[in-house]
């Protein structure tokens, strides 16, 4: 009823995919948001009843009368991961440690305390984020990567990364593990199709909608900010002689739904007692932190570019080919072609089939298809995707998905259009992103350094620990199946 319009505000910024999963009833965001509370069933006792309270709190009656009060179970970030409904809270409710006060409140604390406890703070910026900022303060990519830097270092802030350094990773991986799947084809009925992974919204909904189903076809690459994580909370932190506590790594995504995914258990170091991201803060929330600055980007002074390992880097920034959602069909098309067919792809064609974001790409040889890959934007995409999986009638090798209509420079965490058409803004931000010289990962020498002397190789078993990550599928539990009608 009234509420409808609150609840669409209030979830809004999340993916689709996380909107739309299932969603049995809204928790209000002045609500307190609990998970169902959980009776221990003893044997050989009737069910216990809960009573409901005026005030609120539950009550659990013996079938001799005795009452005792329950406890509200809080929920966190990770438990939103972990139940089997659907985010159906507000941020504020959710996102307790991710967020730019978070990020304020760190620096400021840094300000005042002993350097014994000081973390040393670092940012890893994405490109989405960046070529959305450059359309807002309509700078270049490489103005506002600067400035950006030249920001974040005003505020406290050590370092700024660029994310398109740990994708070379995220790329290469992907392109392995897809040969490896293609060659198991025959013995693995699940090694086909190989779907991306790099998208939190979408592992989201494939771990709680279609669990074990679904999840022996994702890829288990890390995306950039998790592979980002591993190589700051890790190799970085042995350069800067600190644990990887004293380091709080903070991410700049296009996304909301990226917030979740720094939050994966996954993602924890168990020995440090800390996230591999500490926090994620959307693009739309940089604007907010300069905004509370009382500064514009354009009016900032640009700073040196910081290279991840060495000195400050060379006086530019790279990007990959093969579109705003990182490239990753792009790369695994051309490296599966050459390594598997020896054919060499130097330009791909997509064909858009039912819509934009649904798009095909084939590589044929004498009449026959050799390889089949396609990219999947947006829930409607995923649906169709997944339906025809389940029914055995999915023709490809390898999907690219992505929740986002248009993917991921068109995020949800990225800025609005203001007084321009919403399309038109989006073309922009195409444009400044694509207009980033490309390279190639085989042929960036400090990633190939690093796969030597920090992973012990690209096929080694460290590296498979360092840079790939699993998924859980979220069984149904009775909970989620009430249908609560108010």
């Amino acid at each position: 009823g009234r509420g409808a319009p609150k609840m669409a505000a209030a979830v809004s910024h999340f993916s689709g995919v996380l909107q739309l999963t299932d969603l049995d009833d809204y928790i209000g965001p002045s609500q307190d948001c609990i998970k169902p509370i959980k009776v221990d069933k003893k044997p050989g006792k009737a069910a216990a009843k809960i009573r409901i309270e005026d005030d609120g709190s539950y009550l659990q009656v013996n079938e001799d009368g005795e009452s005792q009060k329950l406890e509200k179970a809080k929920i966190t970030l990770n438990d939103c991961l972990a139940c089997s409904g659907c985010i159906t809270s507000a941020e504020s409710v959710l996102i307790t440690q991710q967020s730019h006060e978070e990020l304020q409140k760190v620096l400021s604390a840094n300000k005042t305390s002993d350097s014994a406890s000081q973390k040393l703070v670092v940012v890893s910026v994405s490109p989405q984020s960046r070529a959305s900022l450059a359309a807002k303060y309509k700078l270049t990519p490489l103005d506002t990567a600067k400035k950006l830097t030249g920001f974040f270092k005003s505020l406290g802030v050590h370092f700024v990364f660029d994310t398109t350094f740990s994708r070379n990773f995220s790329l290469l991986e992907s392109q392995r593990e897809f040969v490896r799947r293609f060659r198991r084809q025959a013995e693995d009925e699940r090694a086909l199709p190989m779907l991306a992974a790099a998208c939190p919204g979408w592992i989201c909904y494939a771990e709680k909608t279609h669990g074990s189903f679904i999840i022996p076809y994702v890829s288990t690459a890390k995306s950039p900010q998790q592979v980002m994580g591993s190589l700051v909370k890790g190799r970085f932190a042995e350069q800067q002689h600190l644990r990887p506590d004293q380091i709080y790594h903070v991410a700049v995504m296009p996304c909301y739904d990226k917030k979740l995914e720094a939050s994966r258990p996954d993602f924890f170091i168990q020995e440090h007692q800390t996230r591999e991201v500490d926090c994620v803060i959307t693009t739309g929330e940089v604007v907010k932190l300069l905004d509370q600055e009382g500064v514009s980007l354009p009016d900032v002074e640009p700073a040196p570019l910081d290279g991840i390992f060495g000195g400050p880097s060379e006086e530019r920034i790279l990007s990959h080919a093969g579109g705003g959602s990182g490239g990753y069909l792009e790369h695994i098309f051309k490296h599966a072609a050459k390594k598997l067919f020896g054919i060499q792809v130097d330009k791909l064609e997509y064909k858009p089939l039912r819509n934009k974001d649904f798009q095909e790409v084939t590589l044929e040889k004498d009449g026959k298809i050799l390889l089949r890959f396609a990219l999947a934007y947006g829930f409607r995409n995923i649906q169709n995707l997944v339906q025809k999986l389940k029914r055995g009638k999915s023709p490809y090798h390898y999907v690219e998905v992505m929740a986002c209509p248009s993917g991921c420079l068109n995020g949800g965490g990225q800025i609005r259009a203001d007084g321009e058409a919403g399309k038109d803004l989006l073309h922009r931000v195409e444009g400044l992103y694509e207009s980033v010289e490309p390279e190639t990962p085989e042929m960036n020498e400090a990633v190939s350094a690093l796969y030597e002397e920090w992973l012990g190789g690209p096929e080694s078993e460290r590296a498979r620990q360092v840079l790939h990550t699993l998924y859980h599928p979220v069984e149904k539990t009775s909970a989620a199946t009430f249908n609560i009608k108010w």
